[in-house]
């Protein structure tokens, strides 16, 4: 998934070094009073090495190129693409990105221009040769759903003379699509449900992946913007704050979150983060979550915010209220970015994880649920009604990245192979149990969140009216910003992609 990317990244190998710590602790604290040693008007306070901006901006200006592949892990690296600082990094990102189109288009120009007839030549064989992949995939789909490999495999050929992973968006997706077709059609399902817990990565190519996202497109921004505000606006005066985040992956969202609040008038809260995801396997299940923890705590002392970190590492479902060490003198906030696509539904198992832990959050009882969601309908049971909703869901995607970051750009690539190919892959190849990306649109969260005895919360205009601005001003115009129901949904040329809202326990 999408990420989130995404985007929610929901890569599983971001792991940094950083001052060893205690590798086995489940408890991470950072716990230094600002009434110590510091005056409570701050003058005295740990002077912050970043300063602070509350728009939404959340990067840091970098000199290296925009597109350079030698970034070497180390925290100016996560600064500039976590921490709050108006956003010049990503800025110079995308002016650079767009410079480089449009040196590029000129020279594509000069060059057709002095090649003359030959020029033209070449742009009537291409036309010669468009064909329509989204009719061969739908094709190639209903082939291989009724067993028949010698069609599909006929019909794989051409897609495959036609798709390329450096290809146009449409040749992309098709690329990955066949991909999955082929596993699909030869029964490896398990092992790619496999491939896709264990996923290995680069920190350094994620963390520019990951920044090359927020550069070019407001999906993820947004969402953390969303969530961070809220969280800022209901913990306005709250002592202690406890943020219990389920799939927190890498935290990437607390980093700016932890600097906002540390510049709060008459200081910071206590800020206690429980971070949810599911084991690891091998020997240590927790060691992702708790290298999170560590990480958080590390921006916490920079910041002088007092901060405990807790890390659970175990399927959702089997959590107990008690396990989360709810503490009612608390502003208590339930946050999750787009990972309950993850969640198993009734069409699996009964009673479904989904209603489980909606369940254990309204016994929590908190102060405000903010979720956000992958807005699919490629969730349903038959393959070729899944296949073709992933098409449209998918097809989005690979678009606007073709519109927004040239072909060549190897971050683009590994987003396009990494995250939206792999949840393609897990579409197309798996069932039952090993299908992990079943998202839901946020029509149907809505219903399921009101029968889990949810209230939905009106949307914030000031926020609503930021977001709307900034992608204006800054990103695509055919990006789609707008509400439905009290949900703030994106997307791209009017398809709704993304959708984030807020909660509270209906009594």
């Amino acid at each position: 998934m999408v990420m989130p990317i995404l985007v929610d990244l929901r890569s599983s190998g971001l792991l940094v070094k950083e001052p060893k710590r205690d590798a086995e602790s489940v408890v991470v604290k950072v716990e230094k009073s600002y009434e110590s040693e510091d005056s409570l008007d701050g003058s005295r306070r740990k002077k912050n090495p970043h300063p602070n901006d509350l728009d939404l901006e959340e990067g840091r200006s970098s000199k290296q190129s925009a597109v350079s592949t030698e970034i070497t892990v180390g925290s100016e690296m996560f600064d500039m693409v976590l921490l709050c600082n108006g956003g010049r990094g990503e800025s110079a990102l995308r002016e650079a990105l767009q410079n480089g189109e449009s040196k590029k288009m000129q020279q594509n120009s000069q060059s057709k221009g002095s090649s003359g007839g030959k020029g033209r030549g070449k742009k009537q064989r291409g036309k010669k040769n468009v064909v329509d992949l989204t009719t061969l995939l739908t094709f190639c789909a209903h082939a291989v759903s009724t067993g028949d490999r010698r069609t599909a495999n006929e019909i794989l050929k051409q897609i495959r003379q036609h798709s390329s992973p450096i290809g146009d968006g449409m040749q992309r997706m098709a690329h990955y699509f066949a991909d999955g077709l082929e596993a699909r059609m030869a029964g490896f399902g398990t092992q790619i449900h496999k491939a896709l817990i264990t996923w290995p990565r680069s920190a350094a190519t994620l963390l520019k992946a990951y920044h090359l996202f927020l550069a070019v497109c407001p999906f993820k921004k947004l969402a953390n913007f969303f969530q961070n505000k809220t969280i800022t606006n209901i913990a306005e005066k709250a002592m202690r704050l406890h943020i219990v985040d389920f799939g927190i992956l890498y935290g990437f969202q607390w980093p700016s979150l932890i600097q906002r609040l540390s510049s709060r008038p008459g200081g910071p809260p206590k800020i206690r983060i429980t971070g949810i995801d599911l084991p690891h396997p091998g020997f240590r299940p927790a060691e992702r979550v708790e290298e999170t923890g560590r990480r958080l705590a590390n921006y916490a002392e920079t910041f002088n915010v007092p901060f405990e970190f807790n890390a659970i590492a175990q399927k959702w479902e089997t959590i107990q209220l008690e396990d989360l060490k709810i503490d009612r003198d608390e502003v208590l906030v339930v946050n999750c970015q787009y990972r309950f696509r993850n969640l198993l539904d009734e069409t699996v198992v009964v009673p479904s994880p989904r209603d489980i832990v909606l369940n254990l959050i309204r016994k929590m009882n908190p102060d405000v649920y903010i979720q956000a969601i992958v807005n699919g309908a490629y969730n349903t049971p038959f393959f070729i009604t899944r296949f073709r909703e992933a098409l449209f869901h998918f097809s989005s995607l690979f678009d606007m990245l073709e519109t927004n970051v040239p072909r060549e750009i190897q971050e683009r690539i590994l987003i396009e192979k990494e995250i939206f190919g792999r949840e393609a892959m897990n579409v197309i190849a798996c069932e039952g149990a090993e299908r992990m990306e079943r998202p839901e649109t946020y029509k149907q969260w809505q219903v399921r969140n009101l029968r889990a005895g949810f209230r939905q919360l009106p949307l914030n205009p000031e926020i609503m009216q930021m977001a709307k601005d900034r992608v204006k001003s800054c990103y695509h115009k055919d990006f789609v910003i707008d509400t439905d129901g009290h949900w703030m949904l994106q997307g791209w040329k009017g398809r709704i992609t993304y959708a984030i809202s807020s909660w509270k326990p209906a009594y």
